[in-house]
């Protein structure tokens, strides 16, 4: 693989853990964590929530704005640049045309909401903060996501098992300037 890879999904779905394990097994590959640019901004920030206010949201774009110019930079220094972040609904389709570097690679970890909600249990973060729940986030990626690149219920699957399908059906994630 090489490129640009985005993995998505909704919170708890496995996309850091997954998306670390991709980037430990290739050659030369920069993990960007979406999150950490929402992180960086120490005062004014404007949280998504279920009733979000258009300072969140421009706070959102610019967030997506960040990782694709930070993927973009990594794939110019030879490192396949794997982008991790919650993009659902159209901003999925918005933030394949932020990224300028080709190949470009969509996944999204679709793992039934009781994977989900089993995995939000397990860890130390908590993903549903700010009045979402699994529920709602799932529903805006099942019915309100375009379906493009590779779309995986990982519902099942042990974190190397996800990486080995990624891997081999890399072709199949594979997203066009002219495809959007």
């Amino acid at each position: 693989m090489n490129g640009v890879v985005l993995i998505t999904g909704i919170s708890a779905a496995g996309k850091s853990t997954v998306a670390q394990a991709l980037a430990e097994r290739l050659p030369r590959a920069a993990h960007v964590r979406g999150d950490m640019f929402r992180r960086m901004v120490v005062s004014g920030r404007a949280e998504m929530t279920p009733e979000t206010t258009g300072e969140a949201v421009r706070q959102l774009h610019l967030r997506y704005r960040i990782a694709a110019a930070a993927a973009d930079l990594y794939f110019d220094a030879g490192f396949t640049a794997i982008v991790q972040d919650v993009i659902l609904g159209q901003d999925l389709e918005r933030f394949t045309k932020l990224v300028r570097a080709r190949p470009l690679q969509v996944i999204v970890l679709a793992p039934d909401p009781a994977a989900v909600e089993h995995r939000e249990r397990a860890r130390a973060k908590a993903g549903y903060a700010g009045g979402w729940t699994i529920a709602q986030l799932d529903a805006s990626l099942r019915h309100e996501t375009p379906r493009i690149g590779l779309w995986l219920d990982t519902s099942r699957q042990t974190v190397e098992e996800t990486v080995d399908e990624i891997v081999s059906r890399a072709p199949e994630a594979r997203i066009d300037k002219d495809h959007i």
